[in-house]
């Protein structure tokens, strides 16, 4: 047989094999995810039968739930995408089953009690535990499988937001910064488009905005000149976002008190914290989002400027102390919040600045600013995806090598002024400056000690 005909059939089996897994792996994502969805959406609908706010049961919340997942199942810890990540990597994408339920369970219960936390997490982990649970039933290779898991993430990220090819792309992009694997491209966009279609078909809606229609976006370098200064700023909140993370949770651990006495103190402590702030920090949020990609002012207005602050402490607290949601639904509100006081600022067309922010701390906290792009034209539209993603990538590279996903494993350096091991997670990625711009970098430092020594000495 001719090499052309080898190389034609072994390719129609190939895209045959996958057309068939990723279709049928999809619909099984969907309908669980869905299942998911529609339990979450009860829960908060029946929070206004409660005689008492919600959020009063959330020290109860976190404590069940911190007891839930130590119990059943440890990986169900956090918020979700992260022990995919970690799974994919170390584990050839084996999940085990016991996470599907416990972590849909966890996640209804956080949020339910007030809990701020997100579903994709959920939805990634669920659609990613459905697709090892299924290859280890049919025996597939474990190269197979950690395709499907892989699958599983974008597919779960696709049905919760209605973003099929954002979330297909999310998946791959999500799991090394600066590669994504072209030969799970395929699989990847065919599993995202059978959940999503799963999804819709059993009732699930979806919310997009037509940024353009609410305050027409108009075509001006003075508006490119805002953009790029929009990125910069987005990347810094996205760095603050991620710090306040981090350092909250290992406070949370340092703390010499019996785990399910914290879980119960943190709950009590953000009820308390209610009365000073407000209580629109608790959940997911979704209205305050909604409201401020709207042309409403009058609504907006009574969105205090350090919202994005506030929902960043509400989401690390209730992770940190045992609850169990997502990261990226807080994510969007700290994006969304903190682009609408850019655009007040700068005096700004405010819809247009909230949904620039909306995906660029994404792209920033996550190292996903493809996937932020293409979830910029699938929510927003063309007119702003154009300048999104200017926003993007200014934001994924501001904000360095972090993320709220540790096990993300690092294979490009965002500036050739910094020396970095490809290879290494995110984690413990050790950074220093390439030999070459050492000299000049060790300048720069010593003129600024020198500065500051000069005013010291002034102040004297």
């Amino acid at each position: 047989m001719k090499k052309h005909s080898i190389e034609q059939v072994g390719i129609f089996v190939s895209v045959a094999k996958w057309l068939l897994l990723s279709s049928a792996v999809g619909v099984i994502i969907g309908t669980s995810v869905t299942i998911f969805l529609k339990a979450l959406q009860v829960s908060e609908n029946s929070q206004s039968f409660l005689p008492f706010p919600h959020y009063y049961l959330l020290p109860f919340g976190l404590l069940l739930t911190a007891w839930l997942v130590k119990k059943f199942a440890p990986d169900a810890h956090g918020h979700g995408t992260e022990k995919v990540i970690e799974a994919v990597h170390k584990k050839d994408g084996k999940i085990k089953i016991a996470v599907i339920p416990i972590k849909l369970l966890a996640t209804i219960l956080t949020i339910f009690s007030g809990g701020s936390a997100g579903k994709e997490g959920p939805g990634a982990q669920i659609g990613a535990g459905m697709a090892s649970a299924t290859s280890d039933f049919f025996h597939f290779t474990q190269t197979d499988r950690k395709t499907l898991v892989i699958c599983g993430i974008g597919a779960g990220f696709a049905t919760v937001f209605g973003t099929p090819i954002a979330g297909a792309i999310f998946g791959l992009e999500v799991l090394v910064v600066g590669i994504i694997r072209y030969d799970v491209l395929l699989p990847s966009f065919i599993a995202g488009f059978s959940a999503f279609i799963t999804a819709h078909f059993l009732g699930i809606e979806y919310t997009y905005f037509n940024i353009n229609f609410i305050q027409p976006v108009d075509i001006s370098f003075l508006l490119v000149f805002k953009v790029i200064l929009a990125g910069v700023f987005f990347g810094f909140i996205s760095d603050i976002t991620i710090t306040i993370l981090k350092r909250t949770s290992r406070f949370i651990t340092k703390i010499p008190f019996n785990m399910y006495l914290k879980s119960f103190s943190a709950g009590i402590f953000l009820v308390l914290l209610s009365f000073l702030v407000g209580d629109q920090y608790f959940g997911l949020g979704l209205n305050t989002i909604d409201t401020v990609l709207q042309s409403n002012t009058a609504l907006t207005q009574e969105i205090p400027w350090y919202s994005f602050l506030l929902k960043t402490l509400y989401t690390s607290i209730t992770l940190g102390s045992g609850g169990s949601g997502g990261i990226v639904t807080p994510i969007f509100y700290i994006g969304a919040t903190s682009g609408h006081w850019f655009g007040t600022f700068i005096e700004g067309n405010l819809p247009f600045f909230a949904a620039l922010g909306f995906v660029s701390v994404l792209a920033g906290t996550t190292n996903t600013p493809i996937a932020a792009t293409f979830m910029a034209m699938e929510l927003f539209g063309l007119d702003v995806a154009h300048y999104a993603a200017i926003s993007i990538v200014i934001s994924f590279i501001i904000t360095g090598h972090r993320s709220v996903f540790p096990s993300q494993i690092l294979a490009m350096k965002k500036s050739d002024f910094l020396k970095i091991k490809p290879g290494e997670d995110i984690a413990h990625a050790q950074i220093d400056v390439e030999d070459e711009h050492l000299a000049q970098f060790n300048s720069i430092k010593e003129r600024i000690q020198r500065k500051r020594k000069e005013r010291h000495e002034r102040k004297k």
